[in-house]
């Protein structure tokens, strides 16, 4: 729980008790009693004075403030020629589930002033929820939606106000112990609701140990829950960095952007500078980009030393709208001193990382065309000095979706790509030269292809498929020299491919009386695919950089296997209409290659970038999936070497 988060829970707690207990402001007088005398109450005895001005109730007292409020005591006395009550003897104030209790009391009925004195009370303070209206933008999020229990003490509370309290000698604390682990006292608090709160000479205890003291502290309270001013500073200390203070400036600057600028001292090491910024526009747009910088200085630890540098960190994503049915998203997680990172950073993530990235997409469709434009930047490093750089900088592809071929059964589709491949690898010889090898080239793809499905029964579909694939190559591999050149390659081929899938085999449960699903089904599905590619005379000048360039020409492609899903037929939401959805499967298959080669290039196979030796069968891939619901799902892939009959890699993931 943040410090924010505690004094705006008890500033709402004591604003909630004392305004009732002071004020209780009753609905209109055709609905409420206006006077004390006239509402509801109880006593064992009661006296009137003054001309019956006066009222002074007289054990187990009891007074219905209205709007569920209530006050108890053993004695008050109303003046009714000054609109004045005092409260005396076990003094409670109770609205729903807060309580505020008080030796004694003094209020004004008609100013709703008034004074507790040694009060005490109990609140659950729920965090107020941002209202999102039509046109208007939602603010990020700051808190949670869990209630806040309060205790909240003071030798006397003060209402100075309508939204202005003062508590003299008091504190409060969120630990709900029966005895509290720690509190926050002050001399004195000046709670200013919707504006800034003061508190002077502010001690933090910790099981009545005294941990911090802050002779002033100036601290924002509005309804909004932001507010432009200083953090609170934070002090650490570490091996590496040393004695470290941080100071950050928190800027609110609408209700859909903020920013946060921050300082670091190390005691060690130097400086740091950093900044956030963060949006909510609201529909899907939003983000955010954090920076820092390090000025090291030179540091010694032990009989080593650091020598001085500068470095920095990029770190954010963004979601945008754009027009024209236009989607823009970017990330960004980039930084210049792997050194750095691993040294200085406290959390493992950080410290392990060994991938800096810098990406961005554009996407939209109209009609049947798709349009995306890709920019991925991912370096891995193994050493200080050794790093690898892949990625697309830029991918652009354009493709048509299946559409009828002039009311013919036959289904047309195309898809065209221009990208630049980055791939480039850095290492350190012998001598420390860090040596720079680029194979970094530009490719262009056309692939046009016509599908017939075969459809005619439903336990048994046969999907034909002939492509056409062209594909340029800026760039070559010298099958001599077995170097990357700047000589230029076309690699043209046919693909005649075959899916069968079937003959289905089902059986159907009724289970009207199940509580997860009123039907199951189980398929069991066999399924073969034939592929067969043209020849590619000019495969060992082929740059491989991805699964688009490691087809092997003149082979056939056999892949078999057997498929089991299980379904189940059970409403989406509470009342709903109930759906068929597929909650578990079990998918077991292998590839035959008439070209042993084939099985070195196949992108559908984990272990084929592991080394795999030339084969005419690939591993025995099994994939199990459980989809219970859309917010539980588990995977569970491995793969079996055929040729040495051992397990070659299994992984498991799930949310």
């Amino acid at each position: 729980m943040t410090l924010k988060t505690f004094v705006q829970a008890v500033i709402c707690s004591i604003a909630i008790g004392s305004s009732q207990f002071a004020a209780a402001q009753p609905p209109p007088a055709s609905t409420q009693p206006s006077s004390i005398k006239d509402r509801p109450s109880s006593s064992d005895r009661r006296e009137l004075t003054n001309d019956q001005k006066d009222i002074h109730f007289i054990g187990h007292v009891e007074l219905d403030l209205g709007n569920d409020a209530k006050v108890f005591a053993d004695d008050v006395v109303v003046y009714g020629d000054d609109n004045r009550a005092v409260a005396t003897g076990h003094v409670l104030f109770a609205q729903g589930e807060n309580r505020l209790s008080a030796e004694r009391a003094e209020f004004n009925t008609e100013t709703r002033l008034g004074t507790f004195f040694n009060a005490w009370g109990i609140a659950a303070v729920q965090p107020p929820r941002q209202q999102t209206r039509p046109g208007q933008i939602a603010a990020p999020q700051m808190s949670t939606n869990q209630p806040t229990t309060v205790y909240f003490f003071g030798d006397k509370i003060d209402k100075l106000g309508a939204k202005k309290y003062r508590i003299t000698n008091g504190g409060f604390s969120t630990c709900v112990q029966p005895t509290p682990r720690w509190d926050l006292h002050a001399d004195t608090v000046i709670l200013n609701l919707d504006h800034y709160t003061v508190l002077k000479q502010a001690v933090l205890a910790v099981k009545g140990v005294p941990m911090l003291y802050v002779p002033l502290m100036y601290y924002p309270t509005k309804s909004e829950n932001r507010a432009t001013g200083f953090l609170l500073p934070t002090y650490g200390q570490s091996t590496i960095r040393g004695h470290q203070i941080s100071n950050a400036f928190f800027w609110a600057i609408d209700r859909s952007q903020d920013a946060t600028i921050l300082h670091d001292w190390f005691s060690k090491v130097g400086q740091g500078v950093g900044g956030e910024y963060r949006y909510n526009w609201g529909g899907g747009s939003d983000g955010s980009v954090r920076t820092y910088l390090l000025n090291q200085h030179t540091a010694t630890y032990g009989t080593s030393t650091q020598p001085g540098s500068r470095s920095y960190e990029i770190s954010g994503s963004a979601n945008q709208l754009l027009p024209g049915n236009l989607r823009a998203r970017a990330r960004v997680d980039y930084w210049s001193s792997i050194e750095t990172m691993q040294t200085f950073h406290t959390n493992i993530y950080d410290a392990s990382r060994n991938q800096r990235t810098v990406g961005g997409n554009v996407i939209g469709g109209w009609g049947t065309y798709t349009l995306s434009g890709t920019l991925d930047h991912s370096e891995y490093f193994y050493s200080k000095t050794q790093s690898i750089l892949n990625g697309g900088w830029p991918r652009v592809a354009l493709s048509r979706n299946e559409r009828p071929l002039l009311g013919s059964p036959l289904y047309f589709s195309v898809g065209t790509e221009f990208a630049h491949l980055l791939s480039d690898s850095k290492t350190a010889d012998a001598s420390g030269v860090v040596v720079d090898t680029d194979h970094s080239l530009s490719r262009y793809d056309f692939n046009p292809q016509l599908r017939y499905p075969f459809k005619k029964w439903q336990w048994f579909t046969v999907n034909s498929t002939v492509s056409w694939r062209d594909t340029y190559y800026s760039r070559s591999r010298d099958p001599v020299s077995n170097k990357v050149v700047d000589d230029d390659v076309n690699r043209r081929f046919f693909s005649l491919q075959s899916q069968l899938v079937g003959p289905v085999v089902s059986r159907i449960w009724n289970t009207p009386d199940n509580g997860y699903a009123e039907k199951f089904k189980h398929t069991i599905e066999p399924v073969l695919g034939i592929t067969r590619t043209s020849a590619v005379d000019n495969f060992d000048r082929i740059v491989r950089l991805d699964g688009t360039d490691g087809i092997v020409g003149g082979t056939t492609y056999v892949n078999y296997g057997l498929n089991n899903r299980i379904y189940a037929k059970r409403p989406t939401t509470a009342g709903g209409l109930s759906t068929a959805r597929e909650i578990a499967s079990v998918e077991l298959s292998q590839t035959y290659y008439t070209n042993e080669s084939a099985a070195q290039y196949d992108p559908r196979y984990s272990t084929t970038f592991t080394g795999t030796e030339p084969s005419h069968f690939s591993a025995l891939a099994l994939r199990v999936r459980v989809l219970p619901t859309d917010e539980v799902n588990a995977t569970v892939s491995a793969e079996f070497d055929s040729k040495y009959k051992s397990l070659r890699t299994i992984s498991a993931s799930g949310t």
